[in-house]
């Protein structure tokens, strides 16, 4: 098989391959890490390649399969955003100051898919500390999008959405503040899910927003990261914000049950503010598509979906927090502009800070409220396509009003999954959303959709 073949096949089928003793975790490893070598000199979405390390696990992998006692994510090639920690493999943030950071420990996350058998390929480009963009006379080059080089990948899990998307790896983990992983994943046409909050652990993952980070799988299909969500998810003690009490079910088993009966809400107050007519075009498709899959489809109203936006006050004011000593002696080490955003969460009070949490609270509620009446929430994940690096190299490029950021708001889990392209080449994506601890349903939504559409099936001319 050719390599890059070996290179677009998913969990599901690697899996199947290799317990039918029709193709060896080693030669997917070599194939996937020459394809990086191939490619990624013009996409540079790895920042740390390790062949060594990918090589070591692949033979492990294989002795497990023919042991017989692997799991489905044995042998699957797997890379981290560079800010989950990994023992002995440098881990920079993105940024000059971490620049040859080498952690004596693994994040949570990493330790769960290590044992679960995945083989490490590296780790990936991020924007720096999951925060802005890579400006000129950065300490590292920033990933392209491998449908139109001239175009962003999204952010902050830049290397994640680029490599998956170029077919250099299976998976990928990726971590979501304001829609970073749902961001890149709408950008580069894959899947990327971030969890109900506390349903993932962040321990050893570096911190943007204490109150509004996620973390979560990337992949090319809903099942691949319902696959990788079984084993990342479940309490961690090492996170104090990690769900003590709910279960972790079987994400995979429900996938195929389809969405007869399923109420999906169309909350169309902000999420379609200033959506651009062929992405508009592309979701009522979408919508058409669940309702002839037996899905009942209606408006609904988030009442305080305005309060959105305080989502800027808690983030900046926390990341300031963060960063604050660091900022204070080693300044130099931070990108211009990611300094002087950084810096700016200096400048909200106290009392604005609790005003912020205050309205999150009430969108929280009322998201909570409408969810009880449907089982998800629809909408377009980005309001446009990738936008060209010309557009946000300019340092005055405003953030644009985020139609992820409320679900980080509300802590509910929210997936991003291809369903379109616009005329110029570039993917368009649907966010679903559901009810905090109901992946299941979220993805069971998703899959029913990607499985009657050919849009997740599509690779970019790279």
């Amino acid at each position: 098989m050719a390599t890059a073949e070996l290179c677009d096949l998913g969990i599901g089928e690697l899996g199947r391959r290799y317990r039918a003793r029709g193709l060896s975790p080693v030669d997917v490893a070599a194939a996937h890490l020459a394809r990086i070598e191939q490619v990624d000199k013009t996409l540079s979405s790895f920042l740390t390649v390790t062949p060594d390390r990918a090589l070591a696990d692949a033979r492990a992998a294989e002795v497990a399969i023919r042991r017989g006692d692997a799991g489905p994510l044995a042998g699957v090639p797997v890379a981290y955003k560079d800010l989950y920690a990994t023992r002995g493999v440098r881990t920079t943030a993105g940024s000059a100051l971490l620049a040859d950071w080498v952690p004596d420990h693994d994040a949570a996350c990493v330790s769960r898919l290590q044992q679960a058998g995945m083989v490490m390929l590296g780790k990936l480009t991020t924007h720096e500390f999951a925060f802005g963009i890579q400006f000129p006379g950065h300490r590292f080059l920033p990933a392209r999008n491998p449908w139109d080089l001239d175009h962003i990948p999204g952010g902050s899990s830049s290397g994640s959405g680029a490599a998956l998307a170029a077919g250099l790896t299976v998976g990928a983990l990726g971590s979501d503040t304001g829609g970073s992983i749902r961001g890149p994943a709408a950008f580069c046409g894959i899947v990327g899910l971030k969890p109900t909050s506390g349903r993932v652990s962040r321990a050893g993952v570096v911190t943007l927003s204490w109150t509004l980070d996620h973390t979560g799988p990337m992949a090319r299909t809903v099942e691949d990261c319902a696959l990788m969500l079984q084993a990342l998810a479940g309490h961690d003690p090492a996170d104090p914000a990690s769900s003590r009490e709910q279960p972790v079910p079987d994400y995979a088993a429900g996938l195929g049950s389809g969405v007869r009966g399923l109420r999906v809400g169309v909350p169309r107050e902000y999420f379609f503010h200033d959506v651009k007519p062929e992405v508009a075009d592309a979701f009522e498709s979408a919508m058409g598509t669940l309702r002839r899959l037996g899905a009942e489809v209606r408006d609904v109203r988030i009442p305080s979906i305005w309060a959105a936006p305080a989502f800027m006050v808690i983030m900046l004011t926390e990341a300031f927090a963060y960063h604050a000593r660091d900022l204070r002696e080693r300044p130099e080490l931070y990108g211009e502009v990611v300094r002087e955003k950084l810096m700016a969460g200096a400048l909200f009070t106290g009392d604005e800070y609790v005003q912020a949490q205050r309205l999150r609270a009430r969108l929280r509620e009322d998201m909570h409220r409408v969810l009880g009446d449907v089982d998800v929430l629809a909408t377009p994940t980005t309001p446009g396509t990738a936008p060209a690096f010309s557009a946000v190299l300019d340092p005055n490029f405003p953030f644009a009003r985020s139609n992820m950021a409320p679900f980080n708001m509300a802590g509910l889990p929210a997936l991003a999954l291809p369903c379109g392209f616009a005329p110029s080449g570039l993917p368009i994506s649907l966010q679903l959303a559901g009810r905090p601890f109901d992946e299941a349903t979220v993805l069971r939504a998703g899959h029913a959709y990607e499985q009657a559409t050919e849009w997740h099936r599509r690779r970019p001319p790279i």
